[in-house]
């Protein structure tokens, strides 16, 4: 199939058109061009701005790595004020909730808002009566820069377990 300049150049001005009629839809106020007038869609829809949309930044590496040591101190001192109290089965659950929220949004402030890290937070918490408790986890991540940080919990009623992962995402 011979090369059409044509059909080239008629896609480029195409690809013009549609780039200045969506500039043009993104105006607030009405104009005229050449003899006609515009309204942009904008203020038929109630001054409704469309969603931004954020560029990659095709960063690969973390500028900084994850505080695994200030996410276990901040494990350690929600359990220890959360916990004080015996064990109770009918609240474990809202405190087991409350617990991760707790230690998640101290982490996430730890971090600072400028962060590529997700957080994954996990608990716990039972009574202590002599049973015995394995738990694990298994984690599908670049061990370059993916963390975790772990804190175990005891005293004569309860025990907890908590887990805070930083995972990495580009």
């Amino acid at each position: 199939m011979p090369f059409n300049r044509f059909a080239l150049s008629q896609r480029r001005w195409q690809d013009a058109i549609n780039k200045v009629s969506l500039n043009l839809r993104g105006r607030r106020t009405s104009g005229s061009t050449r003899g006609g007038s515009f309204h942009s869609d904008s203020e038929e829809a109630g001054d409704k701005l469309p969603p931004v949309k954020y560029e990659n930044t095709f960063r690969l590496d973390p500028t900084s790595r994850f505080p695994t040591k200030r996410a276990e101190d901040i494990i350690k001192s929600v359990f220890q004020t959360h916990l004080a109290d015996k064990y109770n089965p009918d609240t474990s659950k809202a405190l087991t909730t409350q617990i991760t929220e707790v230690i998640k949004t101290q982490v996430k402030q730890e971090l600072g808002t400028k962060n590529r890290f997700k957080i994954i937070v996990l608990v716990m918490v039972g009574s202590v009566q002599g049973q015995g408790v394995r738990s694990a986890s298994r984690c599908l991540w670049y061990p370059q820069f993916d963390r975790f940080a772990s804190y175990s919990y005891n005293n004569e009623h309860t025990f907890a377990v908590g887990t805070v992962y930083g995972v990495y995402y580009e």
